[in-house]
């Protein structure tokens, strides 16, 4: 074990699959908790499945390798228990006795069948953090619902004001491109565990935390849902537009496109004069931001007209010189390169067992003393189950 991490000595059951409750699950683990997932015999998480793409040209096991499950796993421990068996309910309830936290992302009331249902496993542990994760929460109509990424994407009005309008060209609802809904709701889930975990350290007591991939989604509508609930007016979609500043839009350049968001009127001067747009700054109908975005269509072209000489390393020398914030649209092999992200070690290496090197995601935090960890491979499926069987008391042959 190198060092010791923020979360060193904090144990978590990971009893979640696919993307959020994983997710969480390897934020604990990266920042140092002890996560063990628990997994079904002979499949394990689902993702283990979702392949191709693998990590490596040549996969370890068609069950280890797939690059989705290493998206949410790293830095976990894998035991095998069939919680349809009564010896693996019992060694679930063995190992809650002993831990901290619990995450699980079945379907509403699924586990109380099992006894491994948040009253269950209180009256065995007060002290667990029990964290549900579902598509629509514990309560309301649709708590009985199966809800991924997508669907809520869509019933929770992302969709609506994501793509552009009807009338423009490829207009009407898109998704976004990762699942938003999915890593939102881990972070707000692992903000959760820890506000619970501090709340223990005064009461002595767990609690159950209920997170709804719909409630997150709602939540992320911030200043747009907001918007909506004072004027009662619908957003419009408006592709790579801001509703609320202008110009904040894509334009093309000679040889790529650029991403440019003004944020208030002074730099909407240095804009102009980086530009060379000469009175365009003082016109009544751009002078103010609230007249710019009432004549965003007249300011348009203007800016279009402008930029389509220009190279596009030469537009970002001369925003970045102005103090204008803008960036170039990269493709996925540009972000990895980008010379930032790597100085900020955003793209790491996990060596694997058989030593073939798999370049990773790292996390983003950043901490002084106790740096998070990103040097762990996901673990094979049930690697770890004697290993914590024996921790845990049980003989070997037990293992359910």
């Amino acid at each position: 074990m190198k060092g010791r991490g923020a979360l060193d000595g904090l144990r978590v059951l990971d009893m979640s699959r696919v993307m959020a409750g994983p997710l969480a699950g390897q934020v604990l683990a990266d920042l140092g908790a002890d996560v063990i997932k628990i997994e079904r015999p002979g499949r394990g998480d689902d993702t283990r499945e979702w392949a191709p793409p693998f990590v490596t040209a040549q996969p370890a096991s068609p069950l280890d390798d797939s690059a989705y499950f290493w998206t949410c796993n790293r830095g976990k421990r894998s035991v095998v228990a069939d919680i349809a068996t009564a010896e693996g309910q019992d060694l679930v309830r063995h190992l809650a006795a002993g831990s901290d936290v619990l995450i699980e992302n079945y379907k509403v009331g699924s586990l109380a069948k099992y006894g491994l249902d948040y009253a269950s496993l209180a009256e065995v542990n007060p002290r667990l953090v029990y964290c549900s994760i579902t598509g629509f929460g514990q309560t309301g109509p649709y708590r009985f619902r199966p809800g991924y990424d997508t669907v809520v994407q869509g019933m929770g009005g992302l969709m609506s004001i994501t793509g552009n309008a009807d009338d423009m060209p490829g207009g009407g609802p898109r998704k976004a491109g990762i699942a938003v809904a999915d890593q939102m709701t881990a972070l707000y889930a692992d903000v959760a565990i820890l506000a619970a975990l501090r709340e223990r350290d005064r009461s002595g007591l767990g609690q159950h935390l209920d997170l709804s991939l719909l409630d997150v989604q709602v939540a992320a509508l911030t200043n747009i849902g907001i918007g909506y609930l004072a004027t009662g007016n619908l957003p419009r979609r408006a592709g790579n537009r801001l509703a609320t500043v202008y110009p904040s839009d894509s334009f093309r350049c000679a040889d790529g496109d650029v991403m440019i968001i003004v944020g208030n009127d002074g730099q909407f001067r240095s804009f102009c004069a980086a530009l060379g747009l000469e009175g365009v700054a003082e016109d009544p109908r751009f002078a103010r931001n609230e007249a710019r975005l009432r004549h965003a269509d007249l300011l348009a072209p203007l800016i279009e007209q402008a930029l389509a000489p220009r190279g596009l390393a030469d537009a970002l020398a001369l925003f970045e010189a102005a103090g204008v914030p803008a960036s170039p649209i990269n493709n996925l092999a540009q972000v990895f390169s980008d010379p930032q992200v790597v100085a900020r070690g955003m793209v790491r290496e996990i060596a694997r067992e058989d030593g073939h090197r798999v370049r990773v995601i790292g996390s983003p935090i950043r901490m002084s003393r106790t740096p998070p960890r990103n040097d762990r491979p996901p673990p094979r499926l049930g690697e770890h189950t004697k290993e914590v069987m024996q921790e845990a008391g049980h003989v070997a042959g037990e293992i359910p």
